[in-house]
């Protein structure tokens, strides 16, 4: 426990992060109402991943952790993309 730093993050930092969640909410909202196919929902997951990445590195502070939890992180990360393909290539070729 005598390692714990303290980590502040102004509040302006948190509101554009906020703002920018709220565009790609919004970007992903206005994807969805135009047809592309297949890539409608490819690009939907890939702005939900971008707006995870921002939720875990500056709301949950994984910025500021030990490097373990990182590789973690994109570990899991990789694993539910290699589910995600999968499951996309079982119902494409069905």
């Amino acid at each position: 426990m005598e390692n714990e730093k303290n980590h502040i993050i102004p509040y302006r930092t948190f509101l554009y992060i906020l703002a920018l969640l709220i565009i790609l909410t919004l970007t992903s909202v206005a994807i969805t109402q135009i047809y592309l196919g297949t890539l409608t929902v490819i690009l939907a997951l890939l702005i939900a991943a971008v707006k995870s990445s921002f939720v875990l590195r500056f709301f949950m502070h994984l910025k500021f952790e030990n490097k373990m939890f990182s590789f973690a992180v994109i570990a899991v990360t990789l694993i539910l993309a290699a589910v995600i393909i999968i499951t996309f290539l079982d119902y494409l070729y069905r």
